[in-house]
């Protein structure tokens, strides 16, 4: 079989995945040809995690299209910061190379426009990867709603909490910055809004969005009393407290981030309590459909336990999903924080933590409840991501459900946090078709029921 050449562009955590998946599952068809970072300290700890890789060219990020056209790339996969992603794709793309980029797609209009012209001029393929579509229990909600079960979607309550573990980890990094990242309502929620996009066959048409920075950042610290703090979390300071990330105690976060500030001084364990934070920690949105159905969510990036609950109401009755992602954040006797309990029983009384679930309910009207199995995935993501893998590298396989996404996938899970953020920022509702997307406006005009 044939083995396409492959680019990458940023080495961090997101990369490595990837990385992974052409250095062994999927070397029968995947050849990492060159790569790229503005840190050449992550490339090389990459390079040292992934021997088989063997030796991929290397070059500056902005020589992209010279690297695709002399290494003669098939496709340039995309990892770095959301900010970057539309320079990147756009500039493979007129390169001759079709692309692979991490979710979400950009980070605001002006990117959606010039991707949808690069999409236009080029014909070339921008495959999204949204692993949570092929997580079994969102598969299953699927099914259920695709097969009429619960009959014409009416509405949907759409809750997720991010806990004190992963949801200040946003608060840590680049991701706080809005102008960066588009906030947790692009950078996050973007996956949440394209699952309701697909379980619904639907796009949404307005968007009424409240929320702040209510828990994290500095006015907060200070409205509860809390003591100065050190400026970054890898410190012997006795300040750190469980909302300090220290580096040293996770060799991936060391090796990645730690051990290369040495060459460009980014720091992955800022304090979650300090200046300079312009993301929201608490979002509430009403969103209205194009079908007619409305959808209530909300997203709390510091709550004890972490999962989501949906709830899809329809004409012939409903749907419930209720997921434990992680039921327990604890910490130790040194204030580091415990992410996995079973680890350390010491810290757990019996029956003291919520265990990791997954469950799924359908009843009609006028009959009783019944529970749709689940079946087991394979990796991170919900057991999302080894299927999700073997679609980018091998290809699509026959599905009815159309779990693969492109680029019109992007566009349609990015709007209503575009939406969201114009609303936040007038306190008004905001039509989708207020938003100056060009050509990409026609992905969700072909894409409504």
């Amino acid at each position: 079989m044939t083995r396409r050449r492959y680019a990458l562009i940023g080495t961090g955590s997101r990369a490595q995945m990837y990385l992974e998946a052409i250095a062994s599952t999927h070397a029968d068809v995947a050849q990492l040809v060159a790569w790229s970072d503005t840190n050449p300290g992550r490339a090389q700890w990459s390079l040292d995690r992934h021997p088989a890789l063997g030796s991929p060219a290397w070059f500056a990020p902005d020589d992209l299209a010279d690297a695709v056209r002399t290494h003669r790339i098939d496709r340039v996969i995309i990892t770095s910061p959301d900010f970057t992603h539309a320079d990147h794709i756009v500039t493979a793309l007129d390169a001759g190379a079709d692309v692979v980029v991490e979710k979400p797609l950009t980070t605001d209009e002006e990117g959606v426009r010039r991707i949808a012209e690069a999409v236009e001029r080029t014909g070339r393929d921008v495959t999204i990867t949204f692993n949570y579509r092929y997580s079994p229990r969102n598969t299953e909600l699927k099914r259920v709603i695709a097969a009429g079960e619960i009959g014409e979607v009416t509405g949907i309550h759409f809750e997720w909490v991010l806990d004190t573990a992963h949801g200040a980890d946003y608060f840590r990094r680049w991701h706080r910055i809005k102008e960066k990242s588009g906030g947790l309502l692009i950078h996050k929620s973007s996956h949440h809004f394209d699952l309701v996009n697909w379980w619904t066959a639907d796009v949404p048409a307005r968007v009424f969005a409240s929320g702040g920075l209510r828990f994290y950042g500095a006015q907060n610290a200070a409205k509860r009393g809390l003591a100065a703090r050190p400026e970054r979390g890898t410190t012997d300071s006795p300040l750190r407290d469980a909302f300090s990330l220290d580096l040293r105690t996770d060799a991936t976060w060391k090796g990645l981030y730690l051990d290369q500030e040495q060459h460009d001084g980014y720091l992955r364990d800022r304090d979650v309590f300090d200046e300079g934070i312009t993301i929201e920690d608490n979002l509430s949105l009403v969103v209205d459909y194009a079908g007619g159905a409305s959808m209530s969510y909300s997203l709390n990036a510091h709550s004890p336990w972490e999962g989501y609950t949906v709830a899809i109401n329809g004409t012939l009755g409903r749907a419930e999903l209720t997921v434990v992602e992680r039921g327990t954040v604890l910490v130790d006797e040194d204030g580091r924080t415990v992410v996995d309990p079973s680890a350390r029983p010491d810290l757990v009384a019996d029956d003291a933590t919520r265990p990791v679930s997954e469950r799924l309910v359908v009843q009609r009207h006028f009959q009783p409840a019944r529970e749709v199995p689940i079946p087991e995935g394979i990796g991170g993501h919900g057991g999302g991501d080894a299927v999700l893998l073997r679609d980018v590298f091998v290809g699509a396989q026959p599905d009815p459900l159309g779990r693969t996404a492109d680029w019109g996938d992007g566009v349609r899970s990015m709007v209503v946090g575009l939406a969201g953020n114009r609303s936040l920022a007038d306190d008004r509702a905001v039509r989708i078709d207020e938003l100056d997307l060009g050509p990409a406006g026609a992905a969700l005009a072909g894409f409504a029921q």
